[in-house]
């Protein structure tokens, strides 16, 4: 990769994470000012950030994600600081969820690990998924 595709591809960076930080402030219904006092950072800078002109430090981004009781992990993502982690929509879906806290997040995924481990030992001895029959709920068997 030349140089200046090099400096284009850290330059797109900045803009992705300044809009995903744009898009998770409208989400929370929160102005600049707001977000800026929340996260601790100033309102210019956080303003340069949003516009892609500023690349935030792993610092920053955890403020902003507190600020904004998002996963500091998600913009690490964005901001390519983190590779994608591996987990799919459900995942994606529950990181997303502005109106969860992190513990609450945090919980939800380790539940639905649980259930994948669980799911996947069943299928690999031989079990199905469902040990109940279809439509029928554990009262009625009985």
């Amino acid at each position: 990769m030349d140089e200046s595709k090099a400096f284009d591809k850290v330059a797109d960076l900045g803009r992705d994470i300044g809009e995903y930080i744009r898009q998770q402030r409208a989400n929370a219904k929160i102005s600049l000012r707001q977000l800026s006092k929340l996260a601790g950072v100033s309102n210019p800078y956080l303003s340069q950030i949003e516009r892609g002109l500023r690349k935030p430090s792993a610092e920053i981004l955890q403020q902003i994600a507190k600020g904004l009781r998002i996963s500091a992990e998600a913009l690490y993502v964005q901001a390519g600081i983190l590779d994608v982690p591996a987990g799919g929509p459900v995942v994606d879906a529950v990181r997303a969820a502005a109106e969860l806290t992190e513990r609450q997040k945090q919980i939800l995924l380790d539940i639905y690990a649980s259930f994948r481990r669980e799911n996947e030992k069943s299928t690999v001895e031989g079990s199905g998924v469902d040990d109940e029959p279809e439509g029928v709920s554990p009262d009625e068997q009985g």
